[in-house]
């Protein structure tokens, strides 16, 4: 005899349950509620790792409402996101203001005085790393970074 169920049909007989009778509808309702957490899962597979959902533009969107917002409640690398985020903004902000594009960095040298005079910024303003700063601005080592931050100007 063949129950019709939400999900599907059964044959008594499948998926283990021997009859119709109320321990097989228990057993019948338990495995479709473990398929369904299962589609379920699979769903949310994209945030399960993450802490948005959504477009480039929807996370750069919540990257600017959090920047100055960063508190206990956030985890390592959201506050390490956030911080880069906003890292980004400044070099976009102090290559404008220099009048270069990004191309002009490496055209640049590694200690340019506008390039020094950024990573100061970015020192001073964020969190990032001295690595961070020499690999973005295209300027070599770290400890060359730091050197040129410790000179007098």
């Amino acid at each position: 005899m063949a129950v019709g169920g939400l999900y599907q049909t059964v044959q008594w007989g499948e998926k283990g349950i021997p009859k119709d009778s109320p321990a097989g509808r228990r057993e019948f309702e338990r495995q479709m509620e473990r398929r369904r957490w299962e589609e379920l899962a699979a769903e949310f597979k994209p945030v399960e790792r993450g802490w948005y959902l959504g477009s480039e533009a929807f996370r750069a969107e919540l990257l600017a409402a959090a920047e100055g917002r960063v508190g206990v409640s956030h985890y390592g690398a959201q506050r390490q996101e956030i911080g880069e985020a906003r890292a980004e903004r400044l070099v976009k902000e102090g290559l404008g203001a220099l009048g270069w594009n990004q191309a002009e960095l490496s055209q640049r040298a590694k200690g340019d005085r506008g390039k020094v005079a950024l990573a100061r910024r970015l020192r001073a303003e964020t969190t990032m790393t001295l690595a961070w700063i020499a690999r973005r601005l295209q300027m070599g080592s770290w400890t060359y970074v730091s050197n040129l931050l410790h000179e007098k100007t």
